[in-house]
């Protein structure tokens, strides 16, 4: 389950042109068993988030969530430490439901200040170092500078930068999945017949 913001929830772009459609391909061409639902919605915050993520998970059930949220706080200026607890927050909630988080790492433009825009960037290793959890160091590396990649507005990714994110994703879930189910998967394949391979779980992810 992707649970994100604008970032994740195709703003300006078509949705099929979006990195939650492309990872679903991606995803499928593995195995028809995964899904991805995503759970953005564009202006979230992570205080939004962490009032609606136990309806999500209820929702939804999923066994991964990619979370990409705190952007929009960033930009609003939030206190770090209440961006940092509200994150944290959906963690504990997601890890209680035994759902795996992949955090996905967000940066601010340099107008912010140094110090505001370190300490923003900051959170996420520090939250995945604390929690245990898969990070994305920053879900716009790669292009993050380059403003051709841009819509007008200067802050959504156009749509042909969305394969680059789905990179940036790939890069850290894929061997995720590998640890956390194929190998509950083969356990599950000895009790079945030598010659038949067990399907992968479903994966929901809720994103930015």
């Amino acid at each position: 389950m992707v649970y994100g913001d604008s970032l994740s929830a195709n703003y300006g772009i078509p949705a099929d042109a979006g990195w939650v459609a492309l990872l679903e391909q991606r995803l499928l061409s593995h195995s028809q068993s995964f899904r991805v639902i995503n759970a953005s919605v564009s202006g979230e915050t992570a205080l939004g988030g962490r009032n609606r993520i136990e309806q999500a998970l209820s929702a939804h059930r999923p066994d991964i969530i990619i979370l990409g949220l705190g952007a929009n706080d960033g930009l609003r200026g939030t206190a770090i430490k209440t961006i940092y607890d509200n994150l944290a927050a959906i963690i504990e909630i997601c890890q209680r439901n035994n759902v795996v988080v992949l955090l996905a790492g967000m940066q601010l433009p340099p107008n912010y200040g140094m110090t505001y825009t370190r300490k923003f960037q900051d959170i996420y290793p520090q939250l995945a170092e604390y929690y245990q959890t898969g990070l994305i160091p920053f879900l716009l590396a790669g292009f993050g500078e380059n403003k051709a990649f841009f819509q007008s507005d200067g802050i959504h990714p156009t749509a042909s930068a969305q394969k680059m994110i789905v990179e940036n994703v790939w890069h850290v879930l894929q061997p995720m999945l590998h640890e956390h189910f194929i190998a509950a998967a083969r356990q599950d394949d000895l009790k079945k017949p030598a010659d038949r391979q067990a399907d992968l779980p479903s994966v929901l992810m809720a994103d930015h």
